[in-house]
């Protein structure tokens, strides 16, 4: 699985891009691109001359691709969940090293913004770890997504805040804040500001990647009956898009304070709940 989701992931994640931009287009009372328009965006990108203000950013550019990647295999070979998080989170500060590497205001207040994000949305993602331990009594990944006990049932709390750092993760409005597929905000590319050619190709495969392994996630909320599971999917993100099109961006005070507090609020008293409700058994 792991080598399968090195080669196919690219392919769905950009497969949802195309996907996602069609929506978007149709919402917005236009006609849209082909779902194939991410392919050839990445394709032209390979073919221009790799420009770069500084050279540690092809570097870091590399890594964040390789550690993502790495990521990704992880977690559909099965593996530990609380690793898969470590990791994940290890591959983006790698794409923060490298927007700090170039001399650019734009860049650097992305580069900023996207700490902040990850200070954002990682105790909750801590906790849906630790929630799906304490509903299955296991971090293996294999283990979770093949149980018969219905996680999302146990966990509701966690699974709402999951959702709700989700669109942080998919960088979708409100909470665009280091960088944007959308031209209404300040410094609209933010933390990839100073990439381009295939230095920037290489960081949009990466994010099919992270979208890929996004949705894996979701997927063991509703392990226990996988087609319910792929519907599950499939509406939450267009729900997602639907929230991507009609939220303006929030400022990032807002995002951190209020991740911060449904983390709180869903995430440990759910835990608590279900802890107390076991008896206390850990």
């Amino acid at each position: 699985m792991a080598i399968v989701f090195i080669l196919v992931a690219p392919v769905i994640g950009g497969l949802v891009a195309g996907i996602d931009r069609k929506i978007t287009a149709h919402m917005q009372g236009r006609v849209g691109p082909s779902i194939f328009q991410p392919f050839y965006d990445v394709g032209k990108l390979f073919e221009k001359e790799n420009a770069v203000v500084n050279e540690t950013q092809i570097f870091y550019a590399v890594c964040y691709i390789i550690f993502m990647a790495f990521t990704g295999a992880l977690f559909f070979a099965g593996g530990d969940l609380l690793l898969v998080i470590f990791a994940l989170t290890l591959a983006q500060v790698f794409l923060v090293l490298g927007a700090f590497a170039a001399n650019s205001p734009y860049s650097y207040i992305g580069a900023e913004r996207e700490l902040l994000q990850i200070m954002a949305y990682e105790p909750m993602v801590i906790l849906t770890a630790v929630g799906m331990f304490v509903a299955t009594r296991s971090f293996n990944v294999s283990e979770i997504a093949t149980t018969t006990i219905p996680v999302v049932l146990l966990i509701p709390g966690i699974f709402l805040g999951f959702l709700y750092t989700l669109t942080i993760k998919l960088r979708k409005s409100p909470f665009d804040i280091s960088t944007s597929h959308h031209a209404h905000q300040e410094i609209v590319k933010g933390v990839t500001t100073e990439f381009s050619g295939p230095s920037l190709g290489l960081i949009e495969i990466t994010h099919w990647y992270e979208t890929v392994l996004l949705l894996g996630l979701l997927y063991l909320f509703f392990g226990w009956n996988p087609l319910l599971a792929v519907v599950a999917i499939v509406v939450l993100y267009l729900i997602e898009i639907l929230i991507d099109n009609t939220n303006a961006r929030v400022r990032w005070q807002f995002a951190v304070k209020s991740a911060w507090l449904v983390a709180l609020i869903v995430g440990v008293i759910n835990l608590a709940i279900l802890y107390f409700l076991s008896g206390g058994v850990p």
